[in-house]
């Protein structure tokens, strides 16, 4: 029987943050956003193991913490690469040795800590169903491009545009031959900025799976106030007695 494989990447500087130490070991309401993102998978029926992918320097911080916080499926913590899908393949591969090719990984952002159980569930099923499955959010800005970055060139239409977020999920074995295909050619991953661009560049199709747009990634300042808000809210709504698709659907409002 197949497995459901968290893959998390964790191996940031945190240089957009300013924050001295990679954003992921920052702490917010008592503990690192690393650890609030993988609560989540451990927490999740369907999950049955995590692998990480970490700056070496840090792995042994963050052994202590998955110790500390009783994060139970977490199964290996490996050095990362040069790039990040360098990282990215090194994990998967620790994954593919120990777990073996048929099973789901769910690719993720270590600094990507609000994503809901009914987004894993998704994810889970369309990966299941049809081999692969990428988070998507509506785009609700006004989508504009230019040349050169002060006069706007054309206005586009919004309805036809998407975010890529994560998880985005896959086979492992059909991942994992992306990767080592891509390697061959330029192990630097030039023009690859995450899994689902590096599966399309091998002509493989992606579906899409609607995510949450509170899914944000922690990279900016900016970015950490919002998930401080996003906690307090939650976090006031439970005691409330809400529930997490209560909670949702009054943050999408």
């Amino acid at each position: 029987m197949s497995k459901n494989i968290a893959i998390i990447f964790a191996g940031g500087s945190g240089q957009r943050m300013g924050s001295g130490i990679p954003k992921q070991f920052i702490e917010v309401a008592g503990k690192p956003i690393i650890i609030h993102t993988l609560e989540l998978f451990e927490e999740h029926p369907l999950i049955d193991g995590i692998y990480i992918a970490c700056k070496e320097d840090y792995i042994p911080k963050l052994e202590r913490l998955v110790k500390m916080f009783m994060i139970t499926k977490v199964k290996k913590i490996v050095s990362g690469g040069v790039t990040g899908q360098d990282s990215i393949y090194r994990v998967l591969s620790a994954a593919y040795n120990e777990e073996g090719g048929d099973n789901i990984v769910l690719i993720h952002d270590g600094v990507r800590p609000c994503v809901t159980s009914e987004t894993i569930d998704g994810n889970i099923k369309t990966a299941k169903e049809k081999g692969s499955a990428v988070t998507c959010n509506k785009f609700f800005e006004t989508p504009i491009t230019s040349r050169e970055g002060d006069i706007v060139d054309e206005s586009l239409d919004r309805k036809r545009f998407y975010t890529a977020q994560a998880p985005q999920t896959f086979l492992l074995k059909d991942v994992i031959e992306a990767h080592r295909k891509t390697r061959e050619k330029d192990k630097n991953y030039e023009g690859i900025i995450d899994t689902c661009t590096l599966m399309r560049s091998q002509g493989k199709e992606v579906y899409m799976v609607e995510g949450n747009r509170g899914n944000i990634k922690v990279t900016t300042p900016e970015d950490l106030y919002v998930f401080r808000g996003m906690l307090e809210y939650k976090e006031n709504q439970q005691a409330l007695g809400l529930s997490e698709k209560d909670i949702l659907k009054t943050l999408q409002k």
